[in-house]
C-alpha cells in the first residue's frame, strides 16, 4: 500500500532576479509568509520583500553573554567567599578586581556557543537534504534561475489557488514540491 507523497510546497521559476523580486513582494503584499526565495546569487532586495528585516540572534548573544558573565562571575564568587575561603593579606574575600578575566571570557565563550547554536537552530539546521531539491529543475538555482517556493504550512496556501496565484506571477514553469 503506497502512501500518496505529502506536498510540502509550490515552486515558481523565473528568468531575472528582477522577476523574483517582483514575484517576492507581490506574494508577500497577497498575504503569504511561508516562503523562500532561491538564487545563484544573493539578492538583498528579495530577502527584504521576504519579510526578513530582523534576526533573533543578537538578542541570543546578549542572553548568552549575560548569562556567561553571571556564571563566571558567580562560581568566583562562590569559590573564593563561600565554599574555601582564604584570608590571605587581608584581602576580601569578594575580591571582584580579580575576577574580572575570568568574567570577561565567560562573557565571550557563552555569547559565542549562544551565537552559533542559535544561528543553527533559527535557520532549522541541521538537514541533510531539504525539499526543494525533488524538484528537477532546482539544479539550474545554482546556474542561473530563480525561484519561489510558498510553502503548504502557509495558513493562506490552498494548492489551487496558490497555483493559480503564481501563475499570475508570469514564471517560466511552476512545479509542486514533495516532501
Amino acid at each position: 500500500m503506497s502512501r500518496a507523497p505529502r506536498v510540502y510546497g509550490l515552486m515558481a521559476e523565473f528568468r531575472s532576479p528582477q522577476e523574483l523580486v517582483d514575484a517576492t513582494e507581490k506574494a508577500h503584499a497577497a498575504g503569504y509568509r511561508r516562503m523562500d526565495a532561491y538564487a545563484p546569487f544573493p539578492i538583498e532586495a528579495a530577502w527584504e520583500a521576504l519579510g526578513h528585516h530582523k534576526s533573533r540572534v543578537p538578542l541570543l548573544v546578549l542572553i548568552g553573554g549575560i548569562i556567561g558573565a553571571l556564571a563566571g562571575y558567580g562560581l568566583q564568587y562562590w569559590v573564593a567567599a563561600v565554599a574555601y575561603p582564604l584570608n590571605i593579606g587581608g584581602r576580601p574575600y569578594n575580591s571582584w578586581p580579580a575576577f574580572i578575566p575570568v568574567t570577561f571570557e565567560m562573557t565571550v565563550l557563552v555569547a559565542g556557543a549562544f551565537a552559533v547554536l542559535g544561528m543553527l537552530a533559527l535557520n532549522g539546521l541541521p538537514m541533510p537534504h531539504h525539499p526543494v531539491f525533488n524538484v528537477e529543475r532546482f539544479a539550474l538555482a545554482s546556474r542561473d534561475r530563480y525561484f519561489l517556493c510558498i510553502e503548504a504550512r502557509d495558513r493562506k496556501f490552498d494548492p489551487v489557488v496558490t497555483r493559480n496565484f503564481l501563475k499570475s506571477l508570469g514564471p517560466t514553469e511552476i512545479s509542486e514540491v514533495e516532501s
